[in-house]
């Protein structure tokens, strides 16, 4: 779990992350060919916020992925908080993955992302057929370990 020194920090790497996921199917659908979607997934990864050194730790590891994934969580106040997540990943389409599933869920609360159908908006974009086995399945995991952590802020007293 991530807590931001002051609002100023917060705010400064929420303006960070510039693309939504409305345009990042935008841009999709501008793209035929597969290499230059890859491409521009890669971008995404390259547009993410630095990740601090010092979360690149086991607690903020995100399991089944062969590359190495970072998740920081930041919980806003109340039953049902606002979830704010930062990621990294040493491997630059995966961080690129990272950029996606960020503009998915970062920012929402937490009964819209356990309600998200992640695998409908992945399918629209093409990636479960463009993607290894390995891929897909740390892109699951990273799908599971998201709902997890807003499914564990329902949990928690108001």
């Amino acid at each position: 779990m991530l807590f931001f020194r002051d609002a100023a920090s917060f705010s400064h790497y929420i303006e960070a992350m510039t693309a939504t996921i409305q345009e990042i199917r935008d841009d999709f659908s501008f793209l035929d060919e597969w290499e230059d979607r890859y491409r521009y997934v890669i971008e995404l990864g390259e547009a993410l916020p630095a990740f601090p050194d010092s979360a690149r730790t086991d607690s903020h590891k995100v399991r089944g992925c062969v590359s190495q994934v970072w998740l920081l969580t930041e919980y806003g106040e109340g039953a049902d908080p606002v979830i704010r997540f930062q990621g990294d990943s040493d491997a630059h389409i995966v961080r690129g993955l990272v950029a996606i599933l960020l503009a998915l869920f970062s920012g929402r609360r937490a009964s819209e992302i356990v309600a998200t159908d992640a695998e409908d908006t992945l399918r629209a974009l093409g990636l479960d057929d463009h993607l290894t086995p390995q891929r897909s399945n740390g892109l699951r995991a990273m799908v599971k370990r998201v709902k997890r952590d807003a499914e564990g802020a329902l949990r928690q007293p108001a």
